[in-house]
């Protein structure tokens, strides 16, 4: 009896020290990995990160803030009937405009958060974040952009579009 006890204590401790040893090399190799869930960069980080490199080489001259743009007084209507969320314009300050030097505009949705750059004759994205719960693919082309939110059966679509006429938005939820 005192043998097959000496047994038994043998293989939980060898059997331990595998299971130990395996969850240790997998946890090391899986940290850091894709498993991560994506962080988005805040605007305001990101006029931060580009701002800070400017400033050890020469300071910008100064600049006038641009004229007040006047918002469209009614709200464009989703597909199921409710008013759509108006945009939210960044809070970027003068000198750190993109390169497209158009107009950066945050959308925000239930499914999560697009923001364009919009110029006179095209727009880029700028960033796309989706809310908790919710997923997100982006398409592009040459002459729009759509970024889709989606959780379960909800959808909620961004859609750029300047192929006949300067950057518009449209956001739809079906």
């Amino acid at each position: 009896m005192r043998r097959g006890l000496v047994h038994v204590l043998a293989w939980l401790l060898a059997t331990g020290a595998a299971v130990t040893l395996s969850w240790w090399g997998v946890h090391t190799v899986m940290a850091g990995t894709a498993y991560d869930p994506p962080r988005a960069l805040p605007i305001k980080a990101a006029d931060a990160a580009t701002r800070e490199p400017k400033a050890l080489a020469t300071p910008e001259p100064e600049r006038t803030p641009p004229p007040k743009r006047r918002q469209p007084s009614t709200p464009p209507a989703s597909a199921s009937g409710k008013p759509a969320p108006s945009p939210t314009p960044s809070t970027s300050s003068p000198g750190t405009a993109p390169a497209a030097s158009g107009r950066v505009r945050s959308y925000d949705t239930d499914g999560g958060r697009a923001v364009f750059d919009l110029g006179r004759t095209s727009a880029s994205l700028v960033s796309a974040t989706p809310g908790a719960g919710w997923s997100m693919q982006v398409w592009k082309t040459e002459s729009w952009i759509r970024v889709e939110f989606s959780s379960g059966a909800d959808r909620v679509s961004v859609f750029c579009t300047w192929h006949d006429g300067p950057p518009r938005v449209e956001i739809g939820t079906y």
